[in-house]
């Protein structure tokens, strides 16, 4: 199926709940990650990470809604320069919705004067690395990190693009 009407938009209050799942569900759907999240502590923890995100952050939020579903999220939250979240539910995957987020958060970025931007990932989580790579970054650094969500440490990847 081709979608070719979708808008990016600021979160609002009523997409909070559903933002949760999207991100839960896009996590959960990767096959980027190892055995230790296949533990169900694990998986309740991040779940609840990401309900929690959703309801209570007041960071720069933009969600894709297709037809009154929301379809994916990005985030700013932390540093302006860093895309701290994107995450696309599974069956909208490979439609260019997580293009178009990074897009539009790059754009923001530009207009507030931004000279570089970063994202990172899980150094396993190569359609992202490819993605990201497509959209202008480059791998900056690679190495361990800490996830105070899973409570594990993880192979991530950092990308930074100048503009």
């Amino acid at each position: 199926m081709v979608v070719s009407t979708f808008y990016i938009r600021a979160i609002n209050e009523a997409d909070r709940e559903a933002v949760g799942l999207v991100g839960f569900r896009a996590w959960q759907s990767s096959n980027a990650f190892e055995d230790v999240y296949l533990d169900p502590s694990v998986i309740e923890r991040v779940r609840g990470e990401f309900a929690q995100f959703a309801a209570t952050s007041t960071s720069d939020i933009a969600v894709v809604e297709i037809d009154g579903e929301i379809a994916g999220w990005g985030a700013r939250d932390g540093e302006p320069n860093h895309i701290s979240d994107l995450w696309v539910g599974p069956e909208w995957q490979g439609r260019g919705f997580g293009r178009a987020l990074v897009e539009y958060f790059l754009q923001k970025m530009r207009a507030a004067g931004i000279g570089a931007v970063t994202i990172s990932t899980h150094a396993k989580n190569v359609s992202a690395i490819r993605l990201y790579e497509r959209c202008g970054f480059q791998i900056v650094w690679q190495g361990q990190q800490w996830s105070d969500s899973m409570k594990v440490e993880l192979q991530k990847v950092r990308l930074e693009q100048v503009l």
